[in-house]
Order: structure tokens, then sequence, then C-alpha cells
């Protein structure tokens, strides 16, 4: 029976579970916190990134997770710079243009910050002169930092990123650097 675990990958790790950047690099990765033989990330997440993460020794599921032509959704909590109005969400909901093309309408809205969230290590670099926010973004396609990309591209540059859904699987309950069997 193939095996499938949820894991809410902490900031500053990588979704991997070998550094083959630097020779004895520091940067930690997924083996410090996850020894389940077998099981491999089902798409990635960024470093800078927090959040659930899918790991399956099922090569079928890994791929309808990870590949765009499958439009699994992906729900992100994303803390942005300044209060972005009906028109910057609107542009999102509509698909925003960047330099490797248009992306595919997404799900966007203002939400009040997540509860029950956990501090950030580092904590974000909060500015008291520019107000933040937080919005949910649901897209279905996985382009390298296309979250980041998007809200910078409506104006509203990303200061946290977590993301909190994918399919059906959700972050509930599992702590920061946390996995359970899904």
């Amino acid at each position: 029976m193939a095996r499938t675990i949820l894991f809410n990958k902490p900031y500053d790790v990588l979704s991997q579970f070998t550094d083959k950047g630097t020779e004895g690099s520091p940067r930690p990765t997924l083996s410090a916190f996850i020894d389940v033989p077998g099981v491999y990330p089902a798409g990635r997440l960024d470093r800078d990134s927090e959040g659930l993460m899918v790991l399956t020794d099922d090569g079928q599921l890994q791929a309808r997770i990870s590949n765009p032509r499958h439009k699994m959704s992906k729900t992100y909590w994303v803390q942005v710079e300044g209060l972005p109005d009906a028109a910057a969400l609107d542009a999102l909901r509509k698909g925003v243009d960047l330099k490797d093309g248009r992306t595919k309408p997404a799900e966007a809205r203002r939400i009040d910050a997540p509860e029950d969230l956990w501090p950030r290590t580092p904590p974000v670099r909060f500015r008291k002169s520019v107000p933040d926010c937080w919005i949910e973004l649901t897209i279905r396609e996985g382009r390298n930092r296309q979250v980041r990309r998007m809200t910078a591209a409506v104006g509203h540059p990303t200061l946290r990123l977590i993301r909190a859904r994918i399919g059906h699987w959700t972050l509930d309950g599992l702590q920061p650097g946390k996995w359970r069997d899904a």
C-alpha cells in the first residue's frame, strides 16, 4: 500500500533530502525531520516559504500532485506589504502577466491573520510606515516562485508565504517540522 505523508516545512529548510549545493553546507533539508525510507516530495516549496508538503512513495500520485496539467489546487496564506484593494485582488483573480507569461486565474481574498500561526524564525521584517495584511491565494499551476511574483506584479510584495492546502490535504494542526501520515 502506498504511503503518503503530510509535512509542515519550516522556513529556511530545503524541500529535498540532500543538499547537493555546497559540500558540508549547514542548510537543513527534509532528512533532518523525516526518517521514512522511500518517500519523496510531490512538488517543491522554496527555502524561504513555509507550510504543507506532501511526500509519497507512489509515483503516480506524485505526478498528479506536481504536474500542472492535473490542475490540483494549492492554497497559500500570504502576508503582503500594503493593503491590496479590490482592483489588485481582481487582477490576481483574472491572472497577471509575468515574464514567463500570463498566470491562470486564481482565487484571491483578504483574510485575517491565520489563527494559531507559529512565529517565524527569523521574524518578518516590519516597517512601521508600511501596513501589511494577509491574503488567501489559490492557484492551479506551480511556476517557480509564482505566488511571490504574482503579489509583486500587483504592487504588494510577499513578506511571508505559507502553503495551507494541496488538493484535499491541509496543514490543520500540524506544527512546523512535524509530519503525519495522510
